[in-house]
């Protein structure tokens, strides 16, 4: 750096740019404070018998002053303390708060010639945080230390990297999820120009490669497979646990955090991120120390919860806070808009988008999406070596407007123009990135099961089992069920007859009516997961038999399998080992299945992925697949979504997977990439291409030293997996984990 003199003089030239800017920003927030106040009728800054300009301007002086001394002491202070309010909360409260300081500000001014009404305010306080931010940046363009600053800031550092700390830069990877964005979809929006950016990297080489889910096609089995190396045991979106008698959701806090638990078990890894990762927005940590928005980190008690911090990084800065605000309103406005379009016009199929959706939607596709988009760019400008993020915008907007359509392709433009950000941040970080995206799964279209035959799976098990069900389902027997799925009048009578079979009281093969044992058995708990149905009887502790349901229950079985909105049932027996069951009578026993018959319809894979399925310890007594039809590509959810996943069936299936050209093959000539722990190896290679060999988790012990050598970035260092025990002490809940009462 030079001598001593030349450092002093730097930090006066530093100080005295630093005074500048500051002067400079206050002088046009003064401005912008006396033009508002000229074109706003509630926004006064004289006294009642008013002023002179000089007086007007002094005054305007003060309020712009006081209200930005207000914006850098207090605000942090409170963002903050709200961390504990739930995050969308926060997205909404930032403009009032806002507005508040802006009051305080003007109540700061002497002999009260400062007032505006609060709905003023709040304007008026969103709009001089905006000027102010972009007059900041603009004048910190060419001022290399402030640029310093404002990286170190967003890192998180208090200091700046020593150059020695490096021996010798290697790239670090950043991992971009699109959730929910199919390898079809991906395609189809590349093709209608819809996606620039992911245009320009294929012209450019990038490989673009289709994998294939598991049968639970959803976020928790493919990310907890992805960045844990195993999702053995995930059935499904939510089931329940008969040893345990909780029902698990992969995006309830509690469960994430014990499935992360049972993985790091199992794999004896700690994730693909333990070697200075960072993890953001998603539903388990991968094992990174470097958190924001991770489902399974929100778990965590005291001082080590990190994973709400990056809410607090990015809405320290007001100016975030104010546009993020100002982009929620407008989502929210743009949702009510297109559901009020579609309803005109009377779009089939459709579901209710009303309620709490929109805001739902609206912190989905920007409050989060500008939370981690800000979090990868600071990981990058840290020169952290792998990053994984998760962009939930299509995957939420999918599942109420379908995967096709006007609303889903403008999410896919803006998540585009995120991909382009952040490839342009990567330009000016330390150290070089590679981006690679990919998906988690993808979406198949169609009408819900209720709105096609007039009940849910529920109600349709219900019947099955000779228990009381609505009144409107007892009038399907006589009437015919909605159907708008193109299944003809042959579809309506057999879910008629598939429906009135289970509403009589069945009889055996001998004409003597069924004996249900036991006498009062508990009701069966129904779960859905997308087109993936699952049913369990809590009061029989092991997995239930095919014979053991017949006798309990003669007709349920039968109704299911023959409903023309079921593709196949899957269920356990005495003298098969399982079953799979379909329409007309077919059965075929697991251990015989192949991709013929009863699954032929789902395509290539689907005997495998069932066969998997049926030996996890937590799989449901009857496993039931929704129909698919593919000509349409259309699937029946068991849940109120029009584009959905979670099961066998079309487009749902099939993710994708898209890298540089200078990483090498994910796959073989030839080969397919199947299963999301087969992706897990695939990204672990990748890794170990950028910075060097990993020690086996046998030597960690010999080595003597668990988590990181060196530094990130050295060539040749060896990257060391934590061991089980030490893996599962960095996760954030060491006491058993309680039921999850919300499902």
């Amino acid at each position: 750096m030079g001598d001593g003199r030349w450092g002093g003089a730097d930090r006066w030239r530093s100080a005295g740019r630093t005074v500048t800017r500051v002067i400079v920003v206050w002088a046009v927030s003064t401005l912008t404070m006396l033009l508002l106040a000229g074109l706003l009728p509630d926004f006064q800054l004289q006294s009642a018998d008013g002023d002179s300009f000089t007086r007007t301007a002094l005054t305007a002086a003060t309020a712009a002053g006081a209200f930005g001394l207000l914006v850098a002491l207090v605000w942090p202070l409170i963002v903050r303390a709200l961390l504990l309010v739930p995050a969308l909360l926060l997205g909404l409260l930032v403009f009032f708060l806002n507005g508040s300081l802006l009051l305080v500000a003007l109540w700061l001014i002497p002999d009260g010639r400062g007032a505006a009404a609060p709905e003023t305010a709040v304007v008026v306080a969103a709009v001089m945080s905006a000027v102010a931010s972009a007059t900041s940046t603009a004048l910190a363009v060419r001022d290399d230390d402030a640029y310093r600053r404002r990286l170190y800031r967003l890192t998180g550092r208090t200091r700046p990297r020593d150059p020695g700390d490096t021996a010798e830069v290697v790239p670090g990877t950043v991992f971009l999820q699109l959730d929910g964005v199919g390898h079809h979809v991906l395609r189809g929006a590349v093709a209608d120009g819809l996606m620039p950016t992911v245009a320009r990297w294929l012209d450019a080489g990038h490989r673009l490669t289709p994998w294939r889910t598991d049968w639970s096609s959803q976020t928790g089995a493919s990310q907890l497979g992805i960045l844990h190396g195993s999702n053995h045991d995930v059935p499904a979106f939510r089931w329940y646990e008969k040893d345990t008698g909780r029902i698990m959701v992969s995006n309830r806090p509690a469960s994430a955090v014990e499935l992360q638990r049972r993985a790091v078990r199992r794999t004896g890894d700690g994730g693909l991120l333990t070697v200075d990762g960072a993890s953001r927005g998603n539903l388990f940590s991968g094992g990174a120390d470097q958190l924001a928005l991770v489902l399974s980190m929100a778990a965590r008690r005291g001082r080590r919860n990190r994973s709400r911090a990056g809410y607090f990084a990015y809405f320290s800065d007001p100016a975030n806070a104010v546009r993020t605000a100002g982009s929620l309103v407008a989502e929210c406005v743009r949702e009510v808009y297109q559901s009020t379009r579609a309803r005109l016009r009377r779009e089939t199929p459709r579901v209710s988008r009303g309620g709490t959706y929109p805001f739902v939607r609206a912190f989905a596709t920007v409050v989060e999406r500008d939370v981690v988009v800000s979090a990868v760019m600071g990981d990058m400008l840290a020169g952290r070596t792998a990053v994984y993020a998760d962009l939930v915008a299509y995957d939420e907007v999918a599942h109420h407007s379908g995967p096709h359509g006007r609303d889903t392709d403008q999410v896919l433009a803006r998540l585009d123009r995120a991909i382009a950000l952040i490839a342009t941040v990567a330009e000016h970080a330390p150290r070089p990135y590679r981006i690679v995206l990919l998906s988690d799964h993808g979406q198949s279209p169609g009408e819900t099961f209720e709105s096609a035959y007039g009940l849910t799976l529920k109600e349709l098990v219900r019947a099955g089992c000779g228990l009381p069900v609505p009144r409107r389902v007892r009038r399907t027997r006589r009437g015919h069920p909605r159907t708008e799925s193109g299944g003809g009048s042959e579809a309506r009578d057999a879910a008629r007859d598939a429906l009135r079979s289970a509403l009589h009281r069945p009889v055996d093969e001998s004409g003597e009516t069924a004996r249900e044992l036991p006498a009062r058995p508990s009701e069966p708990v129904v779960l859905a997961s997308g087109n993936l149905g699952l049913v369990s009887f809590p009061d029989v502790p092991h997995r239930m038999t095919r014979e053991e349901i017949d006798r309990r229950h003669p007709a349920l079985l039968r109704t299911l399998a023959h409903h023309p909105g079921i593709g196949f049932v899957l269920v356990a027996s005495a003298e098969h080992g399982s079953v799979v069951l379909a329409r007309d009578g077919v059965e075929v026993p697991v251990a015989e299945l192949t991709d013929d018959g009863p699954l032929a319809v789902f395509g290539r894979g689907a005997a495998r992925a069932v066969r998997r399925t049926d030996g996890f310890p937590h799989v449901a007594d009857i496993m039931v697949n929704s129909m698919y039809d593919p000509a349409t590509g259309t699937v029946h959810a068991f849940e109120e979504q029009i584009g959905s996943h979670g099961g066998l069936g079309g487009e749902q299936s099939h993710a994708f997977l898209l890298s540089p050209p200078d990483l090498s093959p994910p796959v073989g000539e030839g080969e397919e990439l199947v299963g999301a722990e087969r992706v897990h190896r695939v990204l672990r290679r990748w890794l170990r291409e950028s910075s060097g060999p990993q020690v086996p988790l046998g030597q960690v012990g010999q080595v003597g030293q668990v988590g990181q050598v060196g530094q990130p970035g050295q060539l040749g260092q060896m990257e060391i997996s934590p061991s089980t025990s030490a893996s599962e002490s960095l996760l954030p809940v060491e006491d058993p984990v309680a039921q999850d009462k919300n499902h």
